[in-house]
């Protein structure tokens, strides 16, 4: 009976947690002859002309190739730094390691926007404006902290003995990680793309600084633009938010499977 109660908790939370994104899909598939508010029903008008329309009206085919470039290039960075980062602090204790650790600790609770002025100077100063290298290198260190801090705690729950054989065998502390520790991470590396990508995907507080350019705007910015332009047609702008949202979806879907194994082995143990 107990269990039974759980299942109707966590189904009632499910199905609140899930009433926006149906208000969203149902707005997007609305007729735009009504209003947000007329015309309300559990079953929308089917209108899948909606996507087409606000594909072309917010451009947003070349925005998520901009989010795809930015996203795709500061995951890979973040993956292969923090991991081999991750690796060094949790396999090699010392008094500088510690505080290296500590010191990601404390750039976690550090705010991006509080730092936006400054970047803005070092963006100006190396060329970076409108540009998705610098867009990449920014997004990718702001997200290494956290990353490290998972990848540290998940490698402490490995055991040792995982490259010490490796080691034996004749491989460096660097090619054992590389050849055979990094296979067990598959869990964390999962948490750390989904987490991280998914930030930099909606990032949106850095990208109105610093992608200024229409030509250079990614999925949030366009989104945005779009809003502003077309504030009265609730279908449209509903669509153009179900497009954007379309590939966080997919990215989910496909590593959730190592999701909650990721996070709760890198966050709660160590």
């Amino acid at each position: 009976m107990k269990k039974a109660s759980w299942y109707i908790v966590v189904t009632l939370i499910s199905l609140i947690s899930l009433i926006p994104f149906y208000v969203l899909l149902f707005l997007s598939l609305k007729s735009p002859t009504l209003t947000f508010f007329e015309g309300f029903s559990p079953i929308p008008d089917f209108r899948f002309l909606n996507f087409s329309e606000a594909w072309v009206s917010a451009k947003i085919g070349r925005a998520i190739i901009n989010s795809f470039i930015i996203t795709t290039g500061a995951v890979v960075i973040i993956v292969l730094l923090s991991s081999s980062a991750g690796y060094a602090i949790a396999r090699f204790s010392n008094r500088l390691n510690k505080i290296i650790f500590f010191t990601f600790l404390i750039c976690m609770m550090i705010p991006a926007i509080i730092i936006t002025v400054p970047l803005y100077t070092l963006m100006k100063t190396i060329e970076g404006i409108n540009t998705h290298w610098a867009m990449v290198l920014l997004t990718a260190s702001t997200s290494l902290p956290f990353a490290v801090f998972l990848y540290t705690n998940f490698i402490r729950t490995l055991p040792k003995e995982i490259e010490e054989s490796a080691i034996i065998d004749g491989c460096t502390y660097f090619s054992a990680f590389w050849r055979v520790t990094f296979h067990f991470m598959k869990p964390v590396t999962s948490a750390v793309i989904i987490l991280t990508g998914l930030g930099i995907w909606n990032n949106y507080g850095q990208a109105v600084f610093f992608l200024q350019s229409q030509e250079m705007q990614t999925v949030p910015l366009a989104v945005s633009m779009f809003f502003q332009k077309y504030g009265a047609q609730w279908n449209l702008m509903a669509a153009a938010a179900m497009i954007g949202l379309g590939p966080a979806v997919i990215a989910f879907l496909v590593f959730q499977r190592f999701f909650i194994k990721g996070i709760t082995a890198g966050a709660l143990k160590g």
